[in-house]
């Protein structure tokens, strides 16, 4: 997508992500979208035999570049990803593809242009040994999906390009239209509304974030032409099991078949980090970084879901 207001355009990668949809809603009304999709789908994967599709192909370099060529926005938000964890054990070069080599190529665009380059990435370049994290924390990823993601980090900081930042972020949910996967909220919002068993861990603790709330930190990342590393999540740090009964008190639904249980007992091939969580002190101070409270969060889902 493009967003123009006179020289200033923001390029935008991650087709079908909620997140990118998201930040088109969160762009000035006085600046106009245009798109420049070039849709592509592209099986990539296959998880209890529901196919996986990406529908921008950001691993053929040449259709990269055909696609980018004509653009020369001031901003570049990267937001595509392979994020299922347990299938970048499995797929490591796709993972590699979509999460590290398209990175490099978006930098040596972002260069080319002379562009800001606004980088995706995730709390699971942590251990979680000693969450929430400040941006100044060394990175252990315990996954191939953290490890692809880390690397993906370092070829921008270790770039001679000084014009980038990188948002990671924690467990985004919210809705938008033609979702390419569903994520934890409403999950559990469908699965309280119908009373099903739910089978929650409750040793993975997390600062989940509102996709309107990462919207506009990304956007406040470009208007107030920051740079580095920020940390872009909701403020409170919840277990998983605790962010599912706060949920359900929320709707006013009973939570007695929600049942806490041992990330072990899931058998998941890609180790999670106990533990993140972020300290958002200099996203607070430096951009005004203001994430809403679970309940101002889930009070706007409910409406953006009946409209």
């Amino acid at each position: 997508y493009l967003f123009q207001n006179n020289k200033r355009i923001a390029y935008i990668t991650g087709i079908s992500l909620y997140n990118r949809m998201r930040l088109t809603t969160q762009v000035p009304k006085n600046i106009k979208i245009a798109s420049r999709d070039k849709r592509i789908t592209v099986s990539i994967g296959n998880i209890k035999g529901t196919p996986v599709k990406s529908y921008v192909d950001v691993t053929d370099k040449n259709s990269f570049d055909k696609l980018l060529k004509p653009i020369h926005p001031s901003f570049i938000i990267n937001t595509a990803a392979l994020t299922n964890v347990d299938l970048c054990e499995d797929e490591k070069e796709l993972c590699d593809a979509l999460n590290v080599r398209a990175v490099q190529w978006l930098l040596d665009f972002a260069i080319e242009k002379k562009s800001k380059l606004v980088h995706l990435s995730t709390d699971f370049v942590f251990d979680g040994e000693k969450g929430p994290y400040k941006e100044t924390d060394i990175p252990n990823p315990l996954s191939y999906y953290g490890e692809s993601k880390w690397k993906s980090e370092q070829i921008i900081q270790n770039s001679d390009y000084k014009n980038w930042a990188i948002a990671r972020t924690i467990i985004v949910f919210g809705t938008a239209s033609k979702l390419s996967r569903s994520n934890i909220v409403l999950w559990a919002m469908d699965a309280l509304a119908e009373g099903n068993q739910m089978n929650i861990v409750d040793d993975q603790y997390r600062s989940p974030t509102f996709a309107e709330d990462l919207a506009t930190g990304c956007l406040l990342i470009c208007t107030k032409n920051k740079t580095g590393i920020f940390h872009l999540s909701g403020e409170k740090i919840y277990s998983i099991y605790d962010f599912v009964l706060d949920i359900g008190s929320f709707l006013n639904k009973s939570t007695d078949n929600v049942r806490p249980i041992s990330s072990d007992t899931l058998n998941q091939k890609a180790h999670r980090p106990p533990r993140t969580g972020f300290d958002i002190s200099k996203a607070k101070n430096e951009l005004g970084f203001a994430p809403r409270t679970l309940a101002q969060a889930l009070t706007i889902l409910e409406k953006q879901l009946k409209a």
